[in-house]
């Protein structure tokens, strides 16, 4: 019985596969996602070089209730 369960689970384990896989992107969203990529780079900013900003000054910290 444990034989025939077995072969049963073997020969229906390549159904679990599937060929509708895409073969991957585009040239035209490759091109887009470049774009993307640039245009973040491009508007990145490094925290580094900000001045620290007065946020902690003006905030209270204290609590009024």
């Amino acid at each position: 019985m444990i034989r025939i369960l077995t072969i049963a689970a073997l020969l229906a384990l390549p159904a679990c596969s599937s060929n509708d896989q895409p073969e991957g992107l585009s040239d035209a969203e490759n091109r887009q996602l470049n774009e993307a990529a640039a245009m973040l780079d491009a508007n990145a900013v490094d925290l580094n070089a900000m001045a620290p900003s007065d946020v902690e000054a003006e905030t209270s910290t204290d609590n009024e209730s």
